[in-house]
């Protein structure tokens, strides 16, 4: 599919996450998915996730790391020390996912730290 994403730093993360399956040999160590969030931001951003803190604390389990392929926002509060890797972060949805004792990524160091994508779940 062809992107008519006019953003440099997306078509930039859309590339690295979709390289991520590239350089994969086999079907067995396949990391599909970044595929998969690369797929979803390809997508008008109309259809991207948007997860709040309130649903991050509800779902998430401390210690989980987490993927959303959209914008992370700041409503709600969370307690629980879990690791967040999203295309984009309100700057008080950083602020307080990091005073709980988590951690914020970008999708690429996120694939970047663990290409075979394994103990991720996709939050949308």
């Amino acid at each position: 599919m062809k992107s008519c994403k006019t953003n440099p730093q997306l078509i930039a993360t859309i590339d690295t996450l979709k390289a991520k399956t590239m350089k994969a040999k086999t079907r067995e160590t396949e990391a599909a998915i970044w595929r998969d969030i690369a797929l979803r931001l390809e997508k008008p951003k109309r259809n991207w996730a948007e997860a709040n803190l309130s649903k991050l604390e509800r779902y998430a389990q401390d210690g989980e790391t987490i993927v959303v392929p959209g914008k992370v926002l700041a409503a709600g509060n969370i307690s629980k020390k879990i690791t967040v890797a999203a295309y984009d972060f309100s700057d008080a949805a950083a602020k307080a996912i990091v005073a709980a004792g988590g951690k914020t990524l970008t999708l690429e160091e996120l694939a970047e730290a663990n290409p075979k994508g394994t103990g991720v779940r996709i939050m949308r």
